[in-house]
């Protein structure tokens, strides 16, 4: 298992075919979205109330489609009941437009 500051100063970085992300958690938000990258931490925003770990949970069935995975392709490695998180998404199909370079589609 990779530390915590596996990232560096990116809020991302790869683990062979595994993506490691950085996550700053918004529950109870009015919609489910990807925000921006913030520092070495990605914005998530769900819907779900953070009760037990299922706002979490909610953002994980949420980001599963983005990176064209099932959702037991994401591990949460810490802060499943905290806003601060770490995710482990094997073998991403898809990256959303947050992780590619400026003028990259």
């Amino acid at each position: 298992m990779q530390p915590r500051n596996a990232t560096g100063d990116s809020f991302f970085c790869w683990d062979g075919d595994t993506l490691v992300v950085n996550i700053l958690g918004k529950p109870s938000s009015r919609k489910d979205e990807i925000g921006e990258a913030r520092g070495n931490q990605l914005r998530v925003s769900v819907k779900a109330t953070p009760e037990n770990g299922k706002a979490t949970d909610a953002m994980v069935k949420f980001l599963a489609p983005h990176f064209g995975v099932r959702p037991a392709a994401i591990t949460v490695v810490f802060g499943r009941e905290n806003v601060n998180k770490q995710l482990r998404i094997h073998a991403p199909a898809v990256l959303p437009a947050v992780f590619r370079p400026m003028g990259e589609t």
